[in-house]
């Protein structure tokens, strides 16, 4: 339990490490861009209507890698697979009375906005549920608890499970094997469900342009310092909507001082997705890290106006969201200084998405945070 702790104070620090990154590009890596003729990875016509509404999810047996080589470090972190193409997970440990006072976070927020706003709970899980080999542990098992989450929601809460959609396309490269994150495959297939949870417009990767980034290697090196991590770099893939859908991104950004947010500076327009990305930093491609209010506003005229309230794992999932929603803002759990009340009353919010990853979730500084919004 010790080693798990400390792994997840380090890959919960990683986010506002990576905010403070530069997006230098490096003759190391290349980017490759391409129009998406047709989605890589077909998704299962099953996806689409799995709204679990008993709220559990779907038991995931390890067909990928059940028997994979795996070493674990002293830091706890597992290295798994062949040399060159080794993938670095983390157990999961998290509080059981987390799943608790994150599942109440959401029903508190349903209860103030009442039928006003629609409510919203994802939980994300890291890449130790689908690619722990059968002789290795990943801790608690994380579908156990997205479970116990999902049972504590009050009914007029919407769940929403990605835990086993991911698991069905877990042979493909949703997780990263370098870094903590999710890769952004993953987080299209949690946008889709979330989509047809919120009854809204969804579009596949045919919509979308692919750009690829050779040779990266991401936080679980800077983590470990493993030359096997170092010596089995991958490639970053991530997608940016095509020209049907048009947008507009406003940052709040602010000032931080120990990774606490003081002050806010001046609205600014700028780039959803940031240029000359590079190194183990490549993930801050998607709005250039935490420390901000994202404000997008799209050519879909539909009036919902969404809220999503995330971590980093969180940043990969808006870019998926532009042909679904008018309007999207992107509040981080860890830095927002407004009353949240009269936010959502000021932008006209409809809808209100929980999507943290399940080990900053179930961290008692999380609902915390969520509860101070509304007083604050």
């Amino acid at each position: 339990m010790k080693k798990t702790l400390i792994i997840s104070t380090l890959l919960l620090l990683a986010g506002t490490w990576a905010a403070a990154q530069t997006t230098d590009t490096t003759s190391a890596q290349t980017t490759d861009s391409s129009v998406v003729k047709t989605p890589t990875y077909p998704v299962p016509t099953s996806d689409a209507n799995d709204i679990y509404p008993n709220r559990t999810v779907a038991r995931y047996v390890n067909r990928v890698n059940p028997n994979a080589p795996v070493k674990t470090l002293k830091s706890g972190i597992m290295l798994i697979g062949e040399p060159g193409k080794i993938r670095a997970a983390e157990p999961y440990g998290g509080r059981s009375a987390g799943e608790v006072e994150y599942a109440n976070a959401a029903n508190k927020y349903k209860r103030v906005f009442g039928d006003s706003v629609n409510v919203y709970c994802m939980v994300i899980p890291n890449a130790g549920a689908f690619y722990t080999p059968n002789k290795a542990s990943s801790g608690k098992n994380q579908g156990t608890t997205i479970n116990r989450i999902f049972s504590h929601l009050s009914d007029s809460v919407k769940a929403v499970d990605i835990y086993s959609i991911l698991g069905r396309h877990a042979a493909e490269p949703i997780y990263s094997r370098t870094d903590h994150h999710w890769a952004p495959l993953g987080a299209y297939y949690a946008a889709k469900k979330f989509a047809a949870v919120a009854k809204v417009p969804f579009k596949d990767l045919t919509h979308y342009k692919k750009h690829v980034i050779h040779n990266y290697v991401g936080t679980m090196y800077m983590f470990t310092k493993s030359q096997e991590i170092k010596n089995s770099p991958e490639d970053f893939v991530y997608y940016t909507p095509d020209s049907t859908v048009t947008y507009e991104t406003t940052y709040i950004n602010y000032n931080t001082k120990k990774g606490v947010a003081l002050s806010e500076r001046a609205p600014q327009k700028g780039d959803f997705f940031q240029k000359g990305v590079a190194g183990a930093g490549c993930y801050v491609v998607f709005m250039g890290g935490d420390a901000k209010i994202t404000q997008v506003r799209t050519s879909t005229k539909n009036g919902r106006r969404l809220i999503i309230f995330k971590d980093s794992y969180g940043n990969a999932i808006p870019g998926y969201l532009f042909f679904s929603f008018e309007e999207i803002h992107v509040i981080d759990c860890r830095f927002f200084k407004r009353n949240i009340k009269k936010y959502v009353k000021d932008n006209k919010i409809t809808d209100i998405l929980f999507a943290n990853n399940i080990m900053r979730g179930v961290l008692a500084v999380t609902s915390k945070s969520y509860a101070r919004f509304l007083t604050q």
